[in-house]
């Protein structure tokens, strides 16, 4: 039974606790805060047939057909074994084709199958939808600038981490 105010009315509940100053004050906690909210906005909007780097690297192909795996990894900003596992499973799903490279049977090289083709048009609808609604609340020049910053400070914090 929930606890009443001497007025009879219900009582609110306890606020439960915030983060403290040390956390909001983080660079990393608000990006990672700001990735969590993204992604599941990306599930609510492009929904669960495509992860964030999966519909990447299909982008990408898109655009580059029969670019390197280990090229295609650094575009997409993920590292070499990752970048192997992800085609091996758009492969199998019969999304990507990999190819090996006559000049160097160690390279791989990626385009997208008609089934890629179509579910990255599909997809990329709704990933544009997801954009407009992350963006609405800025004027198109803002929303360059934002970019802009947001670019800069990956690559920034990129070359921190590679410690450069």
């Amino acid at each position: 039974m929930a606890d009443k105010t001497p007025e009879g009315t219900p009582a609110a509940a306890p606020a439960g606790p915030s983060a403290p100053a040390t956390l909001t004050a983080a660079p990393g906690y608000q990006v990672r805060r700001l990735y969590q909210a993204y992604l599941a906005g990306w599930l609510r909007t492009v929904g669960p047939t495509l992860t964030g780097p999966q519909f990447a690297v299909l982008t990408t192909v898109g655009v580059s057909p029969g670019c390197d795996q280990s090229s295609l990894a650094s575009a997409v900003a993920l590292d070499t074994s990752t970048m192997a596992d992800l085609a091996r499973r758009l492969e199998d799903r019969g999304l990507l084709e990999r190819r090996t490279a006559a000049a160097d049977g160690r390279r791989k090289l990626l385009f997208l199958t008609a089934e890629g083709e179509r579910t990255l048009r599909e997809a990329d609808g709704r990933a544009r939808e997801l954009n407009e609604r992350l963006l609405a609340p800025y004027e198109p020049a803002d929303r360059e600038r934002l970019l802009r910053e947001l670019t800069a400070l990956a690559d920034d914090w990129e070359r921190l981490s590679t410690g450069i």
